[in-house]
């Protein structure tokens, strides 16, 4: 059954007793996801321990995650109530049998075909069928309905977004999961004359993530160590007057690969950047230097960057290419093969009175002329639209990045700032900031990020500078 135009409007209408004929299908595809076991196991208490155990029955070790056979009929419902018959359909009676499990990752394809009808009753029976994606059946059975003598149409709702909270700490325990693996690479900790900045090498020396080379005044390093009792015997240290000296010899270290990424202390960070940018550095690449956030908030699926939010004050359109070049480089390294990039602006229209619309509108035409590759982008988008399908889908926009971005790109430093901070002080969301654009990554974070915000920069920049060996910047 096609779909038609009253549907592509946001309106569902109902097919009508009358108006259905043997043979008349429908269909219906859903990725089973995480989120898809936990609002079901949490909707009908058939799990009262954590429902991201292992359930298949067989050895413990080829057990998996699979869904419980009723989520299946959840789709079924939906089918029915929106497609065929469509709104106002009564179950009357279903026979359904359960052939095959399914596991996260597969996606289930349900089809209903008319069969029967039954002119007394008004009643039709529909055959029911669903597959996975290797072709295997997962389901087999028959529904009859009560279909309405009239024909009945209704405005498509905007269904509220329910997201569930995970546990604490969950983001980083897993980031550093995945790269226990990767050796720990050599790292120059620039001026980490402070317990923060010290203390986070050292634990991100102890996780197996770096080999730390602290480049600073060696008198200042010992005094912090001292009052706090750390141990920095067997560490290598680059003894330097200043941080404006530490920043110079760090780059000088990791231009003539010494060092596979440099991290900041306690300086400023026009500072360390400073040195970075320089012509005579040796460390800048064709793209522009630009930073990103990796962040995770409990309010959204998954975890996504923000850019540029410290480096690039007011970035043309020539910057905003490379901003998002880069963004797109450090999805690829963090395991997004095609990110979805969202270019932000106030609304979702292009207006000549509004340059980041303008800016948005060029960035997504360069895309389609293959400027721009490695991820799909629309803009402009406002924040909400890029973040929430319902607030995409109440404003009317079909958008395969809307409600779903991997990448949201800012109009400038500014706005930028003020999102990422927003959403980790008010949003709960866990942050690591990294910057992008220069032959080795360097974890640029802030004197008032947290332990875990440090730690998680580390493990991105491991991933970075494994990639960078085989794929330079």
């Amino acid at each position: 059954m096609n779909t038609t135009p009253s549907q592509e409007l946001g309106l569902l209408h109902n097919r009508s007793f009358d108006e259905l004929n043997i043979g008349d299908s429908a269909r219906l595809e859903r990725r089973l996801a995480m989120q898809d076991l936990q609002l079901f196991a949490a909707l009908s208490e058939t799990c009262a321990a954590d429902p991201a155990q292992p359930l298949a029955p067989g050895d413990e070790g080829d057990a998996q995650l699979i869904a419980h056979g009723m989520w299946s009929t959840v789709l079924l419902a939906s089918l029915l109530g929106t497609r065929l018959p469509g709104p106002g359909t009564g179950l009357v009676r279903q026979a359904l049998h359960f052939l095959s499990p399914l596991s996260i990752g597969d996606l289930l394809d349900l089809q209903a075909r008319v069969e029967a009808k039954d002119e007394a009753l008004r009643q039709v029976t529909l055959a029911l069928s669903a597959h996975n994606q290797n072709g295997q059946q997962v389901l087999q059975g028959q529904v009859v309905v009560q279909a309405l003598d009239a024909r009945i149409e209704r405005q498509r709702t905007s269904l509220p977004e329910i997201r569930l909270q995970p546990g604490s700490g969950e983001g980083l325990a897993r980031l550093l999961a995945h790269v226990k693996p990767l050796a720990a690479i050599r790292v120059a900790v620039v001026h980490s004359c402070d317990e923060a900045s010290l203390s986070a090498a050292l634990d991100a020396r102890r996780a197996g993530l770096i080999d730390p080379v602290l480049v600073a005044p060696r008198v200042r390093l010992e005094a912090v160590a001292a009052e706090h009792g750390w141990d920095l015997s067997g560490l290598t240290i680059e003894d330097v007057p200043h941080s404006h000296a530490a920043a110079q010899r760090a780059a000088a270290m990791a231009a003539c690969g010494e060092v596979e990424a440099l991290m900041k202390g306690s300086l400023h960070t026009d500072e360390l950047m400073a040195a970075v940018v320089s012509s005579a550095s040796g460390l800048r690449t064709k793209t522009r230097v630009s930073h990103c956030f990796v962040l995770h908030t409990p309010h959204y699926p998954r975890p996504f960057i923000v850019t540029d939010a410290a480096i690039n004050l007011a970035p043309d359109l020539p910057q905003k290419a490379d901003i998002v070049r880069n963004a797109i480089a450090l999805a690829h390294a963090i395991g997004v093969p095609e990110p979805k990039v969202a270019i932000l602006a106030a609304v979702e229209t292009v207006s000549p009175n509004m340059p980041a619309t303008l800016d948005a509108a060029a960035l997504c035409k360069m895309a389609d002329r293959g400027q721009i590759t490695g991820g799909v982008l629309d803009g402009p988008l406002a924040f909400d639209n890029a973040v929430s399908m319902a607030a995409a889908r109440t404003k009317g926009i079909e958008s395969p990045v809307a409600g779903q971005a991997d990448i949201l790109v800012v109009p400038d430093l500014e706005s930028g700032n003020m999102l990422a901070k927003q959403l980790m002080y008010m949003g709960e969301a866990a942050s690591a900031g990294i910057v992008m654009g220069t032959k080795v990554p360097i974890i640029l974070t802030s004197r008032a990020d947290s332990h875990a915000s440090r730690m998680a920069s580390c493990a991105i920049a491991l991933l970075l500078a494994h990639r960078y060996r085989t794929t330079p910047p």
